[in-house]
């Protein structure tokens, strides 16, 4: 299937220019943005007590912040679930700060409250999940080394297989990807949790696959040049001829990842909304960041 006609040439890399100021202007907004509002995040990484509490009748917001205010949690962060099963008469209740004492106890207390104000047969605990201060806190140095190892095993990979330049040009790529992608979150206030998290790793795996699509016909056409070329007219050349490709499968995934975000419920959203993020940054800068970076390594080159 040929959404793009061959023969068509697209000179990409003669916009780079525009791009990279572009990308710049994205970058400086979400490092600003994540080093002065900071990043939200959830019980994961911050710790504290998350309850996911369903009822059989309709209950509004206020009655269920009035009941946890009688034992001292009337700041608790309570957000309905909007989900197709959940008919509005389900809760998720956060809270990140606790009172001393075991967790455990705090969760028997809400329940106990809720069971006296709602009635026992009509409330269900559908999950408690408890996680300590020093547990999160090894939680978020585990999920920042992750995404570090994974970008150092992907520079050693691209070069074995391309050489050293092009790794660069992908390691830049990811690094914007990633940049981006928390800005937005840091911009949106969202919560980052480890569902992010794997959405980021995966996001580090698709904008790599688009790249070395690229870079493999890069490559394709270098082998078939004799003499003095043109790099960058070689370059918008291979990505006009994978325009096709690039634009079906991002599709693709960018509808199915939508249908999460829209249908997916809670649970899921965090990681729906980083990969919908991430189809549009990756596909962006596997033509405007990985290739046009190479380019910069190979000038003056013939």
């Amino acid at each position: 299937m040929e959404l793009i006609r061959p023969g068509i040439r697209i000179d990409f890399i003669g916009y780079r220019k525009y791009a990279y100021v572009f990308s710049a202007v994205l970058i400086a907004i979400s490092l600003i943005s994540i080093f002065w509002r900071g990043l939200n995040y959830g019980i994961d990484f911050s710790g504290g007590l998350e309850m996911q509490v369903a009822f059989k009748n309709p209950v509004q917001t206020e009655e269920l912040r009035k009941s946890l205010a009688k034992i001292g949690f009337g700041d608790a962060r309570i957000q309905s679930i909007t989900s197709a099963n959940a008919q509005g008469n389900e809760f998720l209740i956060r809270m990140q700060k606790v009172q001393s004492g075991s967790k455990e106890n705090e969760s028997t207390k809400i329940q106990n409250v809720l069971y006296s104000a709602f009635g026992k047969d009509k409330v269900d605990i559908r999950r408690a999940e408890v996680v300590g201060a020093e547990v999160g806190k090894d939680l978020k140095t585990k999920g920042l080394l992750s995404c570090l190892y994974v970008c150092l095993g992907l520079i050693a990979y691209i070069w074995f297989r391309f050489e050293f330049s092009f790794s660069i040009g992908a390691i830049l790529s990811l690094v914007h990807d990633i940049t981006l992608t928390v800005g937005i979150f840091s911009l949106t206030g969202k919560e980052i949790s480890l569902t992010v998290i794997a959405a980021l790793l995966t996001l580090l795996g698709y904008s790599l696959n688009d790249t070395i699509v690229v870079f493999d016909r890069i490559r394709e056409n270098m082998k078939k040049q004799a003499g003095t070329y043109d790099l960058a007219s070689l370059m918008s050349d291979s990505v006009s001829q994978t325009l096709s490709r690039t634009i079906l499968t991002s599709m693709t995934v960018f509808i199915i990842v939508l249908c999460l975000y829209l249908m997916g419920g809670d649970v899921i959203h965090g990681f729906a909304f980083a990969m919908l993020i991430g189809v549009i940054t990756g596909t962006y800068s596997s033509i405007y960041i990985a290739a046009p970076f190479v380019l910069i390594f190979h000038k003056g080159k013939k």
